[in-house]
């Protein structure tokens, strides 16, 4: 089965930098969808897509911020690179810190741009491997009973049986049992693998 490719979604009210923008990015080789709004993004969106997507900031309707806002609530794991013609310090800063990769400032030579975006698209890579490694680590960890997963949360900060069977009100031996059935549930061969089983999953330390 064919691996689809990344595709650079672009999103501007302005027809001339959507046709300028795209044409930079197919000549690169890279496939690419424009959208004149946020709201026609949103409508058109299919989860299983994955790339990057480069958006106005100032746009009718719903803005940049508030389509990046948007993306994080739905969990569309998109890096972001905005690019506007009336950005300030203050709102760029927001923007990074709210997940944005870049933020640009119209006009932006084609060398900038076209680097934004493969970082942009490697980065995006990275997000859905990890986001895919959370969602198995989750499922296995599902298994777990109640109690099993408590007793793994303390096994795996470095207690030992013993303090874990006294803080738990349990037996030395049921204790025992349990992580017996914890590394068997989670095909986990040691303490470091369920340690970093518990990590992927995205649970505390």
């Amino acid at each position: 089965m064919n691996t689809p490719s990344p595709t650079v979604f672009i999103v501007d009210d302005d027809p001339a930098i959507l046709d300028a923008l795209s044409l930079m990015i197919e000549l690169e080789g890279l496939h690419v969808e424009t959208f004149e709004s946020a709201e026609s993004f949103l409508a058109n969106w299919q989860q299983d897509r994955y790339g990057c997507i480069v958006v106005d900031v100032r746009m009718p309707g719903m803005d940049g911020m508030q389509l990046q806002q948007e993306m994080n609530n739905r969990r569309i794991l998109l890096p972001i690179i905005f690019l506007t013609g009336h950005g300030d310090i203050p709102m760029s800063v927001k923007a990074i810190k709210s997940g944005a990769v870049e933020f640009l400032t119209k006009p932006v030579s084609r060398d900038k741009f076209l680097e934004c975006v493969h970082s942009a698209i490697q980065l995006g890579d990275t997000i859905l491997d990890q986001d895919a490694k959370r969602h198995q680590a989750q499922t296995v960890l599902a298994l777990l009973t109640k109690q099993e997963k408590v007793v793994m949360e303390l096994a795996i900060k470095g207690l030992p049986n013993k303090v874990i069977a006294r803080n738990l009100g349990l037996s030395f031996r049921t204790v025992e049992i349990h992580k017996t059935h914890i590394m068997k549930k989670t095909g986990a061969e040691s303490l470091l693998d369920l340690s970093r089983l518990a990590q992927e999953a995205g649970l505390d330390r």
